[in-house]
């Protein structure tokens, strides 16, 4: 028999398969764009060839033979084959054809690099025009894209220090939440039983007819089970929708996932972020210190004058002969050493005298900052026979008034002025007026002497980059202090200065003293009329390439290395410019600000967010008839979540500041920073003291030794 009820079913299914859908969808929203974050780190291996043309070479240099093998087969000095619009699948260097080659993918540079034999292939980039065979110099895990993927991966799971405060946020923040849904439970049980007007309508009594009051008793003045249970019910509701609108994912993807697109954009435009850490840091910078030589300049000096000194310029040898010598002797002191200025001797005494090796050096003995010395052998075979016999006199080592014998030596002392006052080397013949206008001129003046003698004066000379103008001066309209820090004398330091718009200069610095001036910047030693402390410390940048910097890239606070630079200042450095542009130090600088900026905003939001939401969800707004439920609060939870992500991915299109006219800025008055007179150093301290030159007189009557970097 069917008899007809007056209570309405109870539903048990209807907010937890919501709640659990909402929460899924959001979870696998959020997981689709966490995804598109590490977008660029698929694009770099993407870029990996898969296989790779393996040819065998008869000893005419003709193909005997070719095989298609995979990519990790190819061991190193492999001959490979490249066709036109393949990949290059590994780093090799051009043994044979010539052809342009698209490095966009790993340098960010638009227009196609020309290859010709010796030149440089880096694996994932693509061959354009012509075939080339190539021989294979680092292959899987040694190679640049391997290396490059690695940097993209190690930063894009470290940790910058804000992410840190959000960490401890977060675990401080659920268990307030739990804390806040128990009390928004408890506050609607009290509201509940107090007053329960306030619930009416929100209950569905289970008596039989409709109630719209849930302050019913029983015969012992006790409440109502079916009233009761709606009041816990309610609050119950009210406790869940707190719990499920909470959002510490909000503050926990804020940072990380900014991270991971920043540093894709970067590594995609040629700008290697080593981390979290220097990504965040690099937006505070307010010095950034360049080196000079390999950084401001290309680093690949040439001699563009020879001047005889002392005894060799009035020996009665021709002028011709006389300078063949002195190059022979002092080309193959140079070949020991890997200084770019010494390369530079060397090509020159090649150029010169026609030939492709050097004399045998012994007893090389470098000296960072100053310069080096050596014994130089067999430079007779150097020389044509005229050249080598027209002195007079068999017996002695005297370089220009005997004859060159297989059995000459010669003692080599090649530096700068202070090297030369070490050695007691007399500098009083040289002509200042001439080493000066070479100096004014920007170029570096180098001295040599044989045997005891001073015998020639080099003048070297380096260009300055093209972008490096440009890039100084987008740096001062940043409010970024651009230093130049070197080992050259101060003249010539003024005119390579004077060339990039720097006002500031650190001259005369030793390679064991560039720390030690990154130092003072970070401690708030100011470039100013007078030294004085700050408070805060400063946030200085490095820029440089040598091993010689490697140690004021790791003090800096940010090191950043050229791409060409050595192995040793690339490892020191936390972030690398694979395109040996200096307008990337600025897009390194712009990329962390706004990087920076965009995790503020994701913290604003998730701030925002729990801030307002929780409230509403606990029903602080009940009264005034707004509400939410369960299922709702479960999907704005992963709304949130993906609101956050889905700001980072903004980064994805973000564009380097464009450089800034030089022209358009004020010139302002040159502030030069230098150590004194080596006589007048102080160590008791362990720190040089210095002194702050600001006129060129008073200059050069404290400067009196050149430098040599």
């Amino acid at each position: 028999m069917a008899t007809k009820s007056y209570e309405v079913p109870e539903v048990f299914f209807d907010v937890p398969p919501t709640l659990i859908t909402f929460i899924a969808l959001g979870r696998w929203m959020e997981h689709i764009a966490k995804g598109k974050t590490s977008q660029a780190l698929v694009d770099l291996l993407s870029l990996q060839a898969t296989h790779a043309i393996l040819v065998k070479m008869s000893s005419t240099g003709v193909i005997e033979s070719e095989e298609t093998i995979e990519l990790p087969l190819v061991q190193v000095d492999d001959i490979l084959k490249v066709l036109p619009g393949d990949r290059v699948p590994v780093d090799g260097k051009v043994v044979s054809g010539r052809s342009a080659v698209d490095e966009s993918m790993l340098t960010g540079e638009s227009l196609p690099v020309p290859k010709d034999v010796d030149d440089v292939l880096l694996g994932g980039t693509l061959n354009q025009t012509g075939m080339l065979l190539v021989k294979a110099t680092h292959i899987g895990a040694d190679s640049t894209l391997s290396q490059i993927v690695k940097l993209v991966e190690d930063a894009q799971t470290s940790k910058a220090p804000i992410q840190y405060y959000a960490d401890y946020i977060a675990s401080r923040f659920v268990p307030g939440i739990v804390v806040l849904s128990l009390l928004a439970w408890i506050v609607w049980v009290i509201i509940g039983y107090t007053d329960p007007h306030v619930i009416g309508d929100s209950c569905v009594l289970s008596s039989g007819a409709p109630h719209t009051t849930t302050n019913t008793t029983n015969s012992t003045g006790k409440s109502d089970d079916v009233s009761a249970r709606c009041i816990i019910e309610n609050a119950f509701l009210y406790a869940v929708t707190v719990l499920s609108i909470a959002c510490p994912c909000a503050l926990g993807l804020a940072t990380p996932t900014a991270v991971m697109v920043s540093t894709g954009v970067g590594a995609k435009r040629g700008v290697l972020i080593k981390g979290g850490e220097p990504l965040e840091t690099t937006h505070k910078v307010k010095y950034v210190v360049f080196d000079k030589t390999g950084t401001l300049t290309y680093g690949k000096p040439r001699v563009v004058n020879f001047q005889l000194a002392g005894p060799a310029a009035t020996s009665k040898l021709g002028l011709a002969d006389k300078v063949k010598r002195a190059l022979a002797v002092i080309g193959s002191a140079e070949s020991g050493s890997e200084h770019p200025l010494g390369v530079a001797i060397v090509d020159h005494a090649k150029e010169e005298l026609t030939i492709t090796s050097m004399g045998q050096v012994k007893n090389f003995q470098a000296v960072p900052g100053c310069g080096m010395k050596c014994t130089v052998i067999d430079v007779k075979r150097l020389l044509s026979a005229d050249t080598a016999g027209s002195g007079q006199g068999d017996s002695s080592n005297d370089l220009m008034d005997a004859d060159v014998t297989d059995s000459s030596v010669y003692d080599v002392l090649i530096g700068n002025r202070e090297w030369m006052r070490r050695n007691e080397i007399s500098t009083k013949t040289v002509a200042s007026e001439d080493m000066e206008r070479f100096e004014s001129q920007g170029h570096t003046v180098v001295l040599a002497a044989i045997n005891g003698r001073l015998t020639a004066v080099l003048a070297i000379a380096d260009t300055v980059r093209a972008e490096a103008m440009t890039a100084v001066a987008t740096l001062k309209s940043l409010e970024i202090t651009p230093v130049m820090l070197t080992g050259d004398n101060y003249r010539t330091a003024k005119a390579i200065a004077g060339q990039v718009g720097i006002d500031n200069i650190f001259a005369q610095v030793l390679p064991s003293h560039k720390l030690q001036k990154v130092k003072e910047l970070q401690e708030g030693l100011q470039l100013g009329d007078e030294e004085k402390e700050t408070d805060e410390n400063q946030v200085v940048a490095f820029v440089g390439d040598g091993i010689n910097d490697s140690p004021a890239l790791a003090q800096a606070d940010v090191g950043i290395a050229i791409g060409s630079g050595t192995n040793v200042a690339l490892e020191a450095a936390d972030i690398v410019l694979i395109k040996n542009n200096l307008m990337d130090v600025v897009a390194a600088i712009g990329l962390s600000r706004a990087t920076v900026r965009r995790i503020r905003l994701n913290f604003l939001w998730a701030v925002v967010y729990n801030f307002i939401g929780i409230p509403i969800a606990a029903g602080v707004l009940e009264p005034a008839g707004v509400s939410i439920r369960p299922w709702m609060a479960a999907a704005a939870m992963a709304m949130s979540s993906v609101t956050v992500v889905c700001s980072s991915l903004l980064l994805r299109f973000w564009r380097p500041p464009k450089g800034i006219d030089p022209s358009t800025l004020p010139r302002s008055r040159a502030l030069t920073k230098m150590p004194l007179a080596s006589d007048d150093v102080e160590s008791s301290s362990g720190k040089q003291n210095v002194a702050l030159l600001t006129s060129y007189n008073k200059l050069k009557e404290v400067t009196q030794s050149n430098g040599f970097h």
